[in-house]
């Protein structure tokens, strides 16, 4: 019996251990927010102070792109799929697909979701999805997300009045998530409903007005500059928190942006005008940052040049975590670059990009790498001088490197060209979902910029 007893002794105390070592995973990823909007990148609008302390201290990643909308980007994000394999319309995560948080919560992490949902409105989607506790606007309603905002605890409609600030009761919960699994590994999915339009002053605003409860007032793009600048001050907090926690050092904290930014939004990088691409196929539209801090790991910032796409954090967040990656999986992971060493960097990327927001169809694919990108239509780009895509180059004599380039980006397209399941688009147009193209123009673009 003694024995027993002690067998099962040790075998608790290497289980502890063993969890011990697993870090804590925190992925954050904000809301229509583009590279250039943070200073440590090369912005020059906005104050990021907290982030730049992230970058300064961990890896920058110069080349991380994700879909040019947000439920394509989420979508790719929690799967690790391009989308040519499982996206069907905007506002929808199928059923039946596997996330990272399916697989965190199997391997024994406590999965946590707070912010931006998007992603189908049954009351249980976010535990359908292997999410134990969730937090979030956009679930089953659309309420406004600012001032006096309305949200979902655990599907679980609340209302509130008094002046309360949508971000701030976000990362209210993000913090008692936190400090309730602190002593075991847990994985915290921090979407945030910042910095999307409508673009309102926040608590820290001059102008902050605690009585309205519409996001039809105070509209101005100015105020996007104080939402980058209380987005910053969320990620603080969480950041103080571990640190309060003693939690920080073995703690893997994800940051990045879901899409380009806003349109409407012209910010100063690198000393010139920059708009904000949302929507959009350029580098304007899908490039965002991407800064990953783990001070046990980390022991001195470092800037990577490594190309990485959104289908790439479901691997690597699991290869961190020790967790097996599901063969169907695209992304590849990025770990070793985190902890120093070369990996095995991607040559190119590729992107297959259809919102459906309405029932249009149209597709746009394409493959690139650090300099030229080719559409599945022949279009062919040199990225270091035409950033716009503007100068098609495929009709005119090639340099040896672009000639070869458009061979190898070629090859990328080949293979994908019978990965979309004829299956997913009649399942599309048989739903009626997807808002009617005859839809008044104004109701059409609230929808795309959402």
């Amino acid at each position: 019996m003694k024995s027993f007893l002690l067998i099962l002794s040790s075998f608790g105390i290497l289980i502890s251990s063993l969890a011990a070592e697993r870090p804590n995973v925190i992925l954050i990823m904000v809301d229509d927010f583009g590279y250039e909007c943070i200073t440590a990148n090369g912005g020059e609008s906005y104050q990021t102070p907290n982030i730049d302390k992230l970058a300064a201290t961990g890896v920058r990643f110069e080349n991380c792109h994700v879909q040019p909308l947000c439920t394509p980007t989420r979508v790719q994000l929690m799967t690790g799929r391009y989308n040519v394999r499982n996206y069907i319309n905007f506002g929808t995560l199928l059923r039946t697909e596997t996330t990272f948080g399916h697989l965190m919560k199997n391997a024994g992490y406590a999965t946590g979701i707070c912010g931006k949902w998007q992603l189908g409105g049954e009351l249980d989607s976010p535990q359908h999805f292997g999410f134990e506790e969730s937090c979030l606007w956009q679930q089953t309603r659309r309420p406004p997300r600012y001032a006096n905002p309305g949200l979902e605890y655990n599907g679980v409609e609340k209302n509130f009045k008094q002046g309360e600030y949508g971000p701030t009761l976000v990362n209210d919960f993000a913090l008692s998530f936190i400090a309730k699994n602190k002593e075991k590994p847990f994985f915290l999915y921090y979407p945030m409903i910042l910095t999307h339009n409508p673009f309102q002053p926040t608590p820290d605003s001059p102008d902050w007005d605690p009585t309205i409860s519409s996001e039809n007032k105070q509209q101005s793009p100015k105020h996007f500059a104080e939402m980058t600048a209380y987005m910053d001050k969320m990620v603080g907090r969480i950041v103080a928190k571990l640190d309060e926690l003693g939690i920080r050092d073995n703690t893997l904290l994800l940051f990045l942006g879901d899409n380009g930014t806003n349109t409407g939004i012209t910010s100063r990088f690198k000393g010139t005008d920059y708009k904000g691409g949302k929507g959009t196929t350029t580098s304007h539209g899908t490039h965002v940052p991407l800064i990953a801090s783990w001070p046990a790991v980390m022991k001195q910032g470092r800037v990577s040049a490594d190309l990485v796409s959104s289908s790439d954090f479901l691997p690597t967040i699991c290869a961190a975590a020790g967790v097996a990656v599901p063969a169907t999986v695209d992304g590849v992971s990025f770990l070793p670059q985190l902890k120093g060493a070369a990996g095995t960097p991607r040559d190119w990327l590729y992107t297959w990009y259809s919102p459906r927001q309405s029932q249009d169809m149209s597709v746009k694919e394409y493959a690139f790498d650090q300099r030229f990108k080719l559409y599945s239509t022949g279009q062919f780009y040199d990225l270091f001088t035409d950033e716009s895509e503007k100068r098609d180059i495929a009709a005119i004599a090639l340099a040896t490197d672009a000639a070869a380039a458009k061979v190898k980006l070629q090859g990328v397209l080949d293979q994908f060209k019978d990965a979309r399941s004829a299956e997913l688009d009649r399942e599309f147009q048989a739903s009626g979902k997807g808002k009617n193209k005859t839809a008044k123009k104004g109701k059409k673009k609230q929808a795309r910029t959402e």
